[in-house]
């Protein structure tokens, strides 16, 4: 396989399957990742800005360390555990 990287411009790849591939320090601009959906998939380290991630779920997954501008996400899930605990 060739060193030079792939570059795909204004073209639809859409309905595309992805398996066993290694996209690390790609790079992602003016992309519509829609209805995609991702699975066993790496993003430690990865760098999100500009991002409409409107109606979009995470679940069964590892948060450690992640951040939502600058706040860490374990401790926003605490304090929204901790006001929904009941009696609280």
């Amino acid at each position: 396989m060739s060193d030079t990287p792939l570059k795909f411009e204004a073209r639809s790849l859409a309905g595309a399957q992805f398996t066993d591939v290694n996209l690390q320090a790609a790079q992602f601009a003016d992309v519509n990742l829609g209805q995609a959906s991702f699975v066993n998939v790496r993003l430690a380290g990865a760098a999100f800005s500009d991002v409409d991630f409107s109606g979009a779920t995470i679940a069964a997954s590892n948060l450690d360390g992640m951040t939502i501008n600058g706040i860490q996400v374990s401790d926003l899930l605490a304090a929204f555990e901790q006001r929904a605990a009941p009696g609280q």
